[in-house]
């Protein structure tokens, strides 16, 4: 949502900014991302056991919260824009900052230190303030930190942020060298613990670009 922003309104590099861009770009990623499986359980139409389909849960994050921001900003534009714009159909959606618990891994945008809100700046504060098996994203790059529960039962907390293959201007040359991929959670366990796997995009491009 880079046409809702507020930290460069004004500059050089704000112009030529839309909204409906910003929305046609999401929504093309989300069709991008789930073109396959869709075209997979057609493929298997006639066997719904082969089928996938899996939970989906969608956790809107800050950038998207700028809708939201934006209509509480300017009540005139209630109803002509909004998180309904965003195609999430089959989607669970959450509002930002919401918890979802998942097999005892807690999930967020970001997890807040205290009653001031602020984000756990890394991996570790966050272990120590909620106390389970938890991941976020907000932060570029990958930060994982571990413990145990009291009964030996390990957890884990991780910050990942970033999957994406293009330079964020603010982060200059050095800030740009950043972890980029995904998480696969393998043997989750009901009480949290699980075995963890990144995967980068760099691997998912080698394995899978055609």
């Amino acid at each position: 949502m880079p046409s809702l922003s507020s930290y460069d309104v004004g500059k050089k590099s704000f112009e030529g900014r839309r909204y409906v861009n910003d929305i046609t770009a999401g929504n093309a990623g989300m069709k991008n991302l789930l073109s396959p499986i869709e075209t997979y359980n057609a493929q298997q139409r006639k066997n719904a056991k082969k089928q996938y389909n899996p939970r989906k849960v969608f956790l809107l994050g800050n950038h998207c919260n700028r809708i939201n921001r934006a209509v509480n900003d300017d009540p005139k534009i209630e109803g002509v824009i909004g998180i309904k714009d965003l195609d999430l159909t089959g989607w669970e959606v959450h509002d930002f900052l919401n918890v979802v618990v998942i097999s005892g891994i807690a999930f967020s945008h970001y997890f807040i230190t205290g009653v001031a809100g602020r984000p756990c700046s890394t991996a570790t504060v966050q272990l120590a303030k909620k106390h389970m098996s938890c991941i976020s994203g907000h932060q570029q790059g990958l930060q994982i930190a571990t413990g145990y529960r009291g009964d030996g039962v390990p957890l884990t907390s991780i910050i990942a942020g970033s999957c994406y293959e293009h330079d964020e201007d603010y982060m200059g040359p050095q800030g740009n060298k950043h972890w980029r991929g995904i998480l696969v959670l393998n043997d989750v366990q009901p009480e949290g613990s699980f075995d963890l796997m990144p995967v980068s995009l760099k691997y998912l491009k080698d394995r899978y670009s055609e």
